[in-house]
């Protein structure tokens, strides 16, 4: 009596354990997955050991958009993910000059940026040179330039590429909270 007692106490253990541990797999793989900042290419919006949750639902509903922080497989690496932010989208036409980025001819105010950002060209988007952002490709940059491996010297993301969009910080505690949505403008003037 005692050792079937035992063997069902054990057996719904069990059960709620092989229970746990799908919802856990089902989560992982399909719905959130935790990634850690790593470096200072996201400074000071996404510091360096910070940990978020990237939502891997949203972009098998609808395309990503301009300025949503993305997690994604980098060109040329082994299967590494990075994390930047959507500069340019399929169709644009995107420059690099005196600093400032330019979409369509227009200056792209970045308000998410410090003043003191400097938007240098790299060996894909040289300097005055503007490219034409292909089909299903986007254009990414890290939000601290100087310190970013990204587009502009590696080139496109693929949409095939990116496993995720960032959803909510949740380490360290004081900076926890839903990843905030960028609003861009557009200025028509030159860059000094």
């Amino acid at each position: 009596m005692l050792a079937r007692k035992l063997t069902t106490f054990f057996l719904d253990i069990l059960e709620v354990v092989v229970f746990a541990i799908a919802i856990f797999l089902f989560t992982y793989l399909l719905v959130m997955q935790p990634h850690k900042i790593k470096g200072d290419s996201m400074q000071p919006n996404f510091p360096d050991g910070e940990y978020l949750l990237t939502d891997k639902i949203t972009y098998k509903v609808r395309k990503p958009q301009r300025g949503e922080v993305i997690v994604f497989i980098a060109p040329g690496t082994d299967d590494e993910e990075f994390i930047k932010r959507i500069i340019g989208l399929p169709g644009e036409k995107v420059k690099v000059e005196g600093g400032r980025v330019y979409l369509n001819g227009k200056i792209l105010d970045e308000s998410y940026l410090s003043r003191s950002v400097i938007t240098s060209s790299g060996s894909f988007l040289k300097e005055g040179q503007e490219i034409l952002v292909s089909d299903d490709n986007y254009l990414v940059f890290g939000d601290s330039r100087s310190a970013s491996s990204d587009s502009r010297i590696w080139g496109y993301v693929n949409l095939k590429k990116i496993t995720g969009k960032a959803w909510l910080i949740y380490w360290p505690p004081q900076s926890a909270g839903l990843v905030e949505k960028v609003i861009y403008s557009f200025n028509y003037g030159s860059a000094h």
